[in-house]
């Protein structure tokens, strides 16, 4: 079987896989999913490519994430697999209030932008922010995807400061409420 054979038979055993862990969530079946060992790229890309009200939104254009802590139904800390195309962007330069954030770098050459400066990646490399610490996000400046795990832990109340932008973000009851700097909503 050559390569592009071989790929489409994976491809569709994952989607059937992935139909099955699907049918298993809706049933309520959870525990029989957790056990399972997936391929990441299985689970289904978010819907919304972000949350972050406009003009900010259209920015994530670029972003495609996998949630795989929830996928598997993690409750204390999130674990995406996020591809950032050419152009694209992690975030917003942004610092977390409570949560504390990790990323390892699996393909592509992103640069990694700070309060303090700007440092290239390659694949291998990790870099972490802890809570309060300096404001952050990664962009893909290249003309090649990057690819990257991001790890963060759900701390209730948390609140993401953006200090380039008019935006903050506040963690009411598990979801992101948006408002600008002076606290007026968006």
């Amino acid at each position: 079987m050559d390569g592009a054979a071989a790929r489409a038979v994976r491809r569709v055993v994952m989607l059937s896989f992935h139909n099955e862990c699907s049918e298993q969530l809706a049933k309520g079946e959870n525990d029989a999913m957790k056990a399972k060992a997936i391929d990441a790229a299985a689970v289904p890309p978010r819907a919304r490519q972000s949350n972050y009200p406009e003009p900010f939104r259209s920015r994530m254009r670029n972003r495609e994430k996998r949630a795989l802590g929830d996928h598997f139904g993690l409750k204390n800390f999130g674990v995406n697999l996020t591809r950032l195309y050419p152009g694209g962007e992690s975030a917003l330069l942004h610092r977390h209030s409570k949560q504390d954030e990790l990323v390892y770098i699996l393909e592509g050459e992103p640069t990694l932008v700070t309060d303090d400066g700007e440092v290239p990646l390659r694949p291998g490399m990790c870099t972490g922010f802890p809570a309060g610490g300096v404001a952050h996000q990664i962009v893909n400046r290249t003309d090649r995807d990057v690819v990257y795990l991001e790890i963060g832990d759900r701390t209730p109340g948390d609140v993401g400061t953006y200090p380039a932008d008019d935006l903050v973000a506040t963690d009411v009851d598990g979801r992101w409420v948006f408002s600008h700097k002076d606290g007026t909503s968006y």
